[in-house]
């Protein structure tokens, strides 16, 4: 992830977690520095000195090999993790080996002793909690298998190393997460900076126009009057436009329904929205806006040349209503049958089928000289079926 700042902090933030790879890559050299001084101690009781040494040289190409891998963000690859993992568990199946049975009767540690907790630290920094804590129990186990007898302080030590890969993925994933909101909100300052620059700059030349169009227009007379209609649906438009706030999407995918039916609003459409945002999927907002557009449409094909619509936006918490209601002439009964008999599918799939698939609701309200009145309604809890 890239992500660009001002002059006074850091140009790029090239890993959210480099941070924790950074702490690995010190828990490995320090763990090795302990098991170095663990078989410098232990040494002349062993059966096979020559082994834990040469385990002890592996260990040390292994922990210079792991550190100049993790010190890159190309080198943290899942399979390197996994060669860790694997390359640990086979140093630590020699400890039999090379210590006597009676080193191992009295738990004398093992050739690699808490080096071994490497790949669980490494596994959560890559993958997550999960990871680093089933990676923790493969060397939890290895234990086990090696000391042949199940003790409290084995249980300790698997306990200890499966709650550090969890905790450590945990950090990881939240680092993670906040980085991308971090990115995200930085778009959306620049976003904002740069509508706020356009909007200046649009009221000062083309609203200033259009309203004086539509005033002269409206002055004159005759077709300059239609003009100036024209040009006065347009300034509200374009004012709606300016003064909607950027669509955002969230880390889940979701975006605010507000802006999208904001932008909907014109000299004949009114559009009322609550003040804070009304968060849902982004398909499920893309649809609900379509089906709005479609009723708009509707609206101005059928109600007259005179009618006007309100849109109402209601967040319910479990569910999202959203009102479409006009003071037309309203829908005389079974004209939406014979509509959809004669092939014109607009309010079957353009309408009902949205709704259908977003597993919502529609409810629609008319009669001769009462307008009409859809309500759409769709619960948070279920998505796209």
């Amino acid at each position: 992830m890239h992500i660009k700042s001002d002059a006074e902090g850091p140009s790029v933030l090239e890993d959210p977690v480099a941070h924790l790879w950074r702490g690995t890559v010190a828990l490995r050299v320090v763990t090795f520095l302990f098991a170095l001084g663990n078989v410098a101690v232990h040494a002349t009781g062993y059966e096979r000195q020559w082994l834990a040494w040469a385990v002890i040289g592996v260990m040390a190409g292994w922990t210079a090999f792991t550190t100049r891998a993790y010190s890159r963000e190309s080198g943290r690859q899942p399979w390197v993790v996994l060669a860790d993992l694997v390359v640990s568990c086979v140093l630590m199946s020699l400890s039999p080996l090379a210590m006597t049975d009676l080193q191992l009767l009295a738990n004398v540690p093992l050739l690699t002793t808490i080096w071994a907790c490497g790949p669980a630290v490494a596994a959560g920094a890559l993958a997550g909690r999960y990871a680093g804590a089933a990676s923790g129990g493969v060397i939890g186990l290895c234990t086990y298998l090696n000391r042949g007898a199940m003790s409290v302080d084995l249980v300790r030590d698997v306990v200890l190393l499966a709650g550090a890969g969890f905790v450590v993925g945990m950090a990881s994933s939240t680092a993670r997460r906040s980085a991308v909101r971090l990115a995200q909100a930085l778009r959306t300052e620049a976003a904002t900076a740069e509508r706020e620059r356009l909007a200046r700059s649009i009221h000062d030349g083309v609203l200033q126009v259009l309203a004086r169009v539509r005033k002269r227009g409206m002055e004159l007379g005759g077709e300059a009057a239609e003009l100036a209609e024209l040009a006065g649906e347009q300034e509200v438009a374009l004012r709606s436009l300016v003064a909607a706030s950027p669509v955002e999407s969230t880390v889940d995918g979701e975006s605010d329904l507000n802006p999208a039916l904001q932008i909907l609003a014109t000299q004949k459409v009114q559009v009322s929205t609550p003040a804070t945002q009304v968060m849902l999927p982004a398909v499920v907002a893309l649809e609900l806006t379509a089906v709005v557009r479609e009723m708009l449409s509707n609206v101005d094909k059928h109600a007259g040349p005179g009618a006007k619509a309100w849109v109402l936006l209601e967040d319910l918490g479990e569910q999202v209503v959203v009102s479409i209601r006009d003071d037309g002439p309203g829908i005389p009964e079974g004209r939406i049958d014979d509509a959809e008999a004669e092939g014109r599918m607009g309010i079957a799939k353009s309408i009902r089928g949205r709704v259908a698939l977003l597993g919502g609701t529609l409810e629609l309200q008319t009669g001769p000289g009462e307008g009409t009145e859809w309500e759409v309604r769709v619960f948070r809890v279920g998505g796209v079926r």
